[in-house]
């Protein structure tokens, strides 16, 4: 009881799939087509008010659905 109103209190995330598509690569474990997935996250406060939206990018295989780090090009 007390860790859900904690949780109501603090805000809870919620994400949304925005869109999915085909990504360059091959999957490391299975050698599966790389698919990336557009998230928002939202979290909220008492339930009602928007605290943060975040958008996301993330990649995870097609055929076995592991979640896959994306490298970081930028230096």
């Amino acid at each position: 009881m007390a860790a859900a109103m904690a949780a109501a209190c603090c805000g809870l995330e919620e994400e949304t799939v925005m869109g999915e598509q085909k990504a360059p690569g091959a999957c490391p474990r299975c050698g599966g087509a790389v698919v990336a997935t557009d998230v928002e996250s939202v979290r909220r406060v008492l339930c009602c008010l928007p605290l943060c939206v975040k958008n996301k990018r993330k990649f995870s295989c097609a055929r076995c659905r592991r979640s896959l780090a994306a490298l970081s090009t930028h230096a």
